[in-house]
């Protein structure tokens, strides 16, 4: 990058964030941190008006801005939820793109929907792989409206139809956070349920956001998987799993304590670490993936995995003489 799209590209940066760092924008752009010194007087020479110093951050000063194009706050979360996606569902090349673009999105919006945009992105996130085709996507009107009521902290009054349920029941949540792993997940504190619930965004039949707000809560999506583990055993579980079944996996794999997951081998199977806590139910879950998966660990979920796939061959096996 020559030192004129650099100091562009710094301009975009402080347009689209409230404070910069020398040290994070020298990281950035692979040059010192002098130089990004440098150009930051060169920008304060030309008439931007800075604030700040170093070792601090550095602002432009409010109301200070460049706008050729102007986004309404619907647009921009749209934008931003294609950002999640291109991150980890394209190739690098494709998904700096998209970051790129999303900051000169950043740039251009007012700093109350900067600050809108910068709550609401840690609250999205999406996990590898893509949706399976038979997978069905979320009703028409329920991803937006739900995005809106996680960054106001507003209560959402779902018509929710759990598993293969034919009538919906009715909850009020308060929404923190949503996810994507070949579905689209929200996870929200369920006042009928008294706790944290997960819901699939394609099982919402009706949807309503009220005006009534709830107090902000410490919760994320990562304390919530966090506490999900906590609850369980500390038995740790390691467990490959093959290309043909890791759809399935990556969707329930969180329901099990997921820790970690491997490089992919030459093969196309991914090591897992997992907490599952109970490992005869975990066994079970397991059982599902015949020929798709192998334990590494511990041995006495070998050996329930083991036992199980013997109790199957035999049940089916041995009355119709078929084996």
């Amino acid at each position: 990058m020559n030192r004129f799209d650099r100091i562009t590209a710094l301009l975009i940066q402080l347009q689209a964030k409230r404070v910069v760092k020398g040290p994070e924008l020298a990281q950035r752009y692979g040059v010192s941190l002098r130089t990004i010194y440098r150009d930051l007087r060169t920008l304060e020479e030309a008439g931007v008006p800075l604030c700040g110093e170093a070792g601090v951050g550095y602002s432009l000063a409010e109301g200070y801005r460049l706008p050729p194009v102007m986004f309404s706050r619907e647009e921009a979360t749209a934008l931003l939820t294609a950002e999640k996606l291109a991150a980890q569902l394209t190739d690098a090349h494709t998904a700096q793109l998209s970051q790129t673009a999303m900051d000169k999105l950043r740039a251009v919006l007012r700093r109350t929907d900067r600050d809108y945009l910068e709550d609401l992105g840690s609250r999205i996130r999406v996990f590898g792989g893509a949706r399976r085709p038979t997978a069905p996507a979320p009703a028409a009107g329920t991803q937006q409206p739900l995005l809106d009521a996680i960054a106001r902290q507003r209560v959402v009054r779902l018509e929710y139809r759990a598993g293969h349920q034919g009538t919906p029941s009715r909850r009020d949540v308060e929404p923190i956070g949503v996810y994507f792993g070949h579905y689209w997940h929200v996870v929200a504190f369920c006042r009928l349920r008294q706790e944290f619930r997960d819901f699939r965004l394609d099982r919402i039949a009706g949807l309503l956001v009220l005006d009534e707000a709830f107090e902000p809560r410490p919760d994320t999506l990562q304390s919530y998987w966090a506490s999900l583990a906590e609850e369980r055993q500390t038995q740790v579980a390691v467990v490959r799993f093959g290309p043909q079944v890791l759809g399935q996996v990556h969707e329930y794999k969180h329901y099990y304590g997921w820790k970690q997951d491997q490089a992919p081998d030459a093969d196309g199977w991914v090591e897992m670490t997992l907490v599952p806590g109970c490992l005869k139910h975990f066994s079970r879950w397991l059982l599902l993936f015949a020929g798709q998966v192998e334990v590494q660990a511990p041995a006495e979920l070998q050996v329930l995995v083991q036992e199980l796939a013997r109790a199957a061959h035999d049940f089916f096996c041995q009355p119709a003489k078929r084996c």
